[in-house]
């Protein structure tokens, strides 16, 4: 899925022992979003395991689901555990873009279907559930490899506490988490492929995203702590291509790149509270002839607010902060950093409001910051800067009608819909501010309304 502040690396491959099993079952078949898929297998509606009843926000019961390997449910299947997502629209910005944001496009007011995936969604074995996608782009009209997390899990006891462990093979660190806090299902869930895009944000925040294989072991104990770590490496070449992927798309991840979670969670009826810390660290050696590294030592806390009445009232909030430290000897070396010593911070905080999980409005508020470095930030005609700044602050406004999902739905579980309106402002953009000129283009020239469509079969 398109994600606000993409970062401009698109990630560091990734594999470790278990990634040759996943690759395997993804070449035989951006939390999971509601796929008709797992509310099939559980007989239960979307609106069980997610708090608009379709999207990746999850609920408590969702969280559940997740951590226990997407096999929970005995509900009779007649048919495998697929689904297939459309999503797309029409993205206005406030001043058209000097280029065209794709080819076959136009610089303003593009009508587009920007995504179709195909989903794998459930139950394997009694203890082995999956959540696989391939998604077809409208932009780049190609087909690839998409957000996969493969899961084992079992729940035992230890003494008098309650465990849940397990493992996950997944492509894109964070897409296996639990929370929405985190950049793999953060806030904003859809986007438009064809608005303009800050240029920086830290790896773990979609850096890695399908260019990575990697596993990472998992628990959590009396369901309260939740506590996981593992690995990502790098693909070669050939295993890219076999995704879809090109040997351009290659960082060339040296060595084994760590991650590391941690949570702490209450779960009180109504209010749902939940605290954590997440990182990674990863090396990059552009060339393999020289020894130079590039290292990104990315830490995160996160937390989480939910409130549900059981009925008409939902309400959920998301907090994210990211400090990236950057010691980039490779591109100071080669001459595509000014500096082999940065940083770049990034705050998102979001809060969405749902009446009768239907009618949802919702508010994100972003900000970026971080050395300046002409080299990593070049300029562009649509920076509205020239001083090679990171810098990047705005927010997000959303409305939607979801008529489906719930147990009362006459399409439950056959069918899922979104239609809303999204408005992103922005009062920095790449270190251009509202009134600067550098490019004759100023951050408010960026703003963007997408009026979108988001359809799950």
């Amino acid at each position: 899925m398109t994600r606000l502040c993409q970062a401009p690396v698109r990630g560091v491959q990734i594999a470790i022992l278990l990634a040759s099993t996943a690759v395997g079952l993804f070449s035989t078949t951006r939390t999971a979003v509601a796929l008709p898929s797992f509310a099939r297998q559980t007989g239960l509606p979307c609106a069980r395991c997610h708090t608009v009843a379709y999207g990746p926000a999850l609920t408590a019961y969702g969280r559940q689901f997740k951590l226990n390997g997407y096999v929970w449910g005995d509900a009779k299947e007649v048919i495998p555990p697929i689904a297939v997502m459309v999503q797309g629209g029409f993205t206005h910005t406030e001043k058209a873009q000097t280029e065209p944001p794709a080819d076959h496009f136009a610089t303003n007011d593009n009508l587009s279907v920007d995504q179709v995936s195909l989903f794998y969604g459930g139950r394997i074995t009694q203890h082995i559930g999956a959540f696989v996608q391939v998604t077809y782009s409208g932009e780049d009209r190609h087909t690839s490899w998409d957000n996969l997390d493969v899961r084992y899990a079992r729940a035992t006891s230890i003494g008098d506490k309650s465990v849940v462990f397990g493992v996950s093979v997944n492509n894109n660190p964070t897409v296996q988490d639990l929370w929405n806090s985190t950049p793999g299902w953060g806030f904003p869930y859809i986007t438009s492929g064809l608005a303009p895009s800050p240029a920086a944000a830290p790896m773990i925040a979609g850096g890695l995203g399908q260019l990575v294989l990697g596993a990472t072991a998992y628990a959590m104990i009396d369901d309260h702590l939740y506590l996981e770590a593992g690995a990502y490496r790098g693909l070669s070449d050939r295993w890219l291509r076999n995704t879809g992927l090109t040997a351009d798309d290659n960082p060339h991840v040296n060595g084994l790149a760590p991650y590391w979670r941690a949570a702490w969670q209450v779960d009180k009826k109504q209010n749902y509270f939940s605290v954590g810390v997440f990182g990674l660290n990863t090396k990059l050696q552009p060339d393999a002839s020289v020894p130079d590294e590039d290292r990104f030592n990315d830490v995160g806390v996160d937390a989480t607010y939910q409130y549900t009445d059981g009925g008409r009232n939902g309400l959920s909030a998301n907090l994210s902060l990211i400090h990236e430290k950057q010691t980039l000897d490779a591109s100071f070396h080669s001459g595509s950093s000014a500096s082999n010593s940065n940083h770049l911070n990034s705050l998102e905080l979001d809060v969405t409001y749902a009446y009768n999980q239907t009618w949802v409005g919702s508010i994100g508020l972003f900000n970026s910051n971080g050395s300046r470095d002409v080299g990593l930030y070049a300029p562009a005609p649509d920076s509205g800067s020239n001083n090679g700044s990171p810098n990047s602050r705005g927010y997000v406004l959303g409305l939607e009608y979801v008529p489906f999902g719930k147990s009362d739905s006459f399409a439950s579980p056959w069918l899922n819909l979104r239609i809303g309106l999204q408005y992103t402002g922005y009062e920095r953009y790449n270190g251009g501010t509202s009134n600067y000129d550098g490019f004759g283009r100023s951050a408010g020239d960026n703003d963007t309304l997408f009026a979108f469509f988001w359809l799950a079969i």
